[in-house]
């Protein structure tokens, strides 16, 4: 066993109190993501209305396809990861001047650069598409083209908003950042039911900028200018703060980047397989993203700062029991939700996206997606755990060579499952799960050796007593499921109104069974983790008027 070094004594808040920020902040983050990602479906419902699941859907997905390569690369989430725990030490240690001075400077820059490159995406829009969507034929590309110029100028919105977002996170501030993504959602579904009907696809992408300008850029410019923003232009480049974020920055770009990649990596591949499967790809994503949104990126997001104090203080003991406790708090919530999934994604599709234009022939190209993408919803989760851990402790080369040798590894996996499997989109869509798994399990691997372990033990009689608790809970949603589903007095077989109803009742009791199982074994085996997860819920509302 690797011995201890000595360290510090601890001179931190009580565990006890860390859980109760860590809680309290989790809890708005799941109430507004929450509120976000029922949106979103609500967006996804609409467009599958609108365009169905065949050429228009396929264009309109890929007019995204290179502003969301811009947005992982540059934006998302990237530039605070590596901003973050500078602007909390400088902080920590009452430098505040140069902490704003290091934002302007940061903000400068980078602005600037997004700038750059959203312009070249623009001009060169034909070619990069054909690039990024190889199997695509000549009009299929064409009518790809002016859709991606609507969109491409919303990310110098979601970089400037990331970047005010992370500040407000600092500042214990966690509303509203999490409202920006229900405006944007908002402005999707506005722009496709206003401007759908006349410009098909296009209005939604018109509705995609407008929600961006307004959610992710100026709702958050006032919140930071409420707490005292200290703005001015500046190119102090040789700012010691300054260089510390761009020596972070790269690296954290493309480790938090390269998961997303791996999406797009499988809607390159999808390109190949003619209308349709794309589209499905996509849409069984989408719906995996909410419970990812819900559990992990709260979880994520509001631990994060966290990390960072501890990080900055060097209480090694504070930030493993810390980042154990984000572990198997999120694999508390992640590892039922993933099997649920699985088990009603037949309901869920026809529910959210079944509708005159998505046809009962698309719903199985979606659920076969969504099933092998849910295997991977328990590793998408604890990633994002521990690479803020890394991050917090300003390593951010570790997670981004893990998770490119994750990617090496990959590529070929898509192009095994796809062709010599003859496993379609659905082997693409399982390459992902089983490169997720790979890449958090390399990540626990390394971040348990960098914290001299991360309570080991604890960690496995979690697991063990969440596997028990998880399986309970399966057998009585299938049970519940296979009962309900074509047995309601016969309503799936007299339209699609009936359909929808169907399915809706065999999704909120099947659910609801099978959480009631899963809450009863997780209390019989007196789980810690269940008191965590509910304690995050319950703060949401107290810790959202303190906000």
């Amino acid at each position: 066993m690797t011995s201890q070094p000595d360290q510090p004594p601890d001179t931190h808040l009580e565990l006890s109190a860390v859980q109760k920020r860590i809680a309290g902040a989790t809890g708005i983050m799941m109430a507004a993501i929450l509120s976000s990602r029922i949106l979103g479906l609500i967006r996804d419902s609409v467009v599958a209305a609108r365009l169905g699941q065949r050429f228009e859907a396929d264009v309109y997905n890929a007019a995204f396809m290179l502003p969301d390569l811009l947005f992982f690369l540059i934006a998302g989430g990237g530039l605070g990861a590596a901003f973050i725990p500078v602007f909390t030490e400088y902080l920590s240690s009452d430098r505040e001047q140069d902490a704003w001075k290091i934002f302007s400077t940061v903000a400068t820059i980078m602005a600037l650069a997004v700038g750059v490159l959203i312009a070249v995406g623009w001009i060169f829009a034909g070619p990069l598409i054909h690039i990024t969507n190889f199997g695509y034929p000549p009009d299929k590309v064409a009518a790809t083209v002016p859709l991606t110029r609507i969109v491409l100028p919303a990310q110098i919105c979601f970089f400037l908003g990331g970047l005010l977002m992370g500040t407000l996170n600092v500042r214990q501030q966690f509303l509203i950042p999490a409202v920006g993504p229900i405006i944007y959602n908002m402005g999707i579904i506005i722009g496709g039911l206003l401007l759908g009907s006349k410009l098909g696809p296009a209005g939604f992408c018109w509705g995609a900028l407008s929600g961006a300008l307004i959610g992710n850029f100026l709702l958050q410019l006032w919140a930071v200018r409420r707490i005292g923003m200290q703005f001015s232009p500046s190119f102090d480049l040789h700012h010691p703060g300054v260089i510390k974020v761009w020596k972070l920055m790269l690296p954290v770009l493309l480790g938090l980047a390269l998961p997303q990649v791996s999406i797009i990596i499988n809607r390159m591949f999808a390109s190949e397989l003619g209308n349709g499967p794309q589209s499905a790809l996509i849409n069984a994503n989408r719906l995996i993203q909410f419970p990812l949104g819900v559990f992990a990126q709260a979880m994520a997001v509001a631990i994060f700062p966290t990390l960072s104090l501890q990080a900055a203080a060097g209480q090694i003991n504070d930030l493993r029991r810390t980042t154990s406790l984000g572990i198997r708090s999120i694999l508390f919530l992640t590892v039922p939700t993933s099997i649920w999934m699985t088990i009603l994604a037949t309901p869920i599709v026809q529910l959210i996206l079944q509708q005159v234009h998505f046809t009962a022939a698309d719903t199985p190209l979606t659920v076969i997606a969504m099933e092998y993408y849910a295997i991977g919803i328990f590793a998408w989760s604890v990633q994002a755990i521990l690479a803020r851990g890394f991050y917090a402790m300003q390593d951010s080369l570790t997670p981004v060579v893990i998770g490119t040798v994750a990617t090496i590894v990959f590529i070929p996996l898509n192009w095994i499952f796809m062709k010599p499997l003859h496993m379609g989109h659905g082997g693409l869509a399982l390459a992902t799960s089983i490169g997720a798994i790979l890449n958090m399990a390399a990540l626990f691997w390394v971040l348990r050796r960098r914290l001299y372990g991360i309570e080991g033990g604890r960690m496995l009689i979690a697991a063990v007593k969440i596997a028990v608790a998880s399986g309970v809970s399966a057998l009585v949603c299938l049970a519940s499921r296979n009962l309900l589903m074509g047995h309601l007095v016969g309503l799936s077989e007299s339209s699609l109104q009936g359909l929808k109803i169907e399915s809706l009742a065999t999704i909120l009791i099947s659910s609801a069974l099978a959480l009631v199982a899963y809450l009863a074994t997780a209390r019989f085996l007196r789980m810690e983790e269940m008191q965590a997860a509910i304690g995050a819920m319950r703060r949401q509302r107290m810790s959202g008027l303190d906000d």
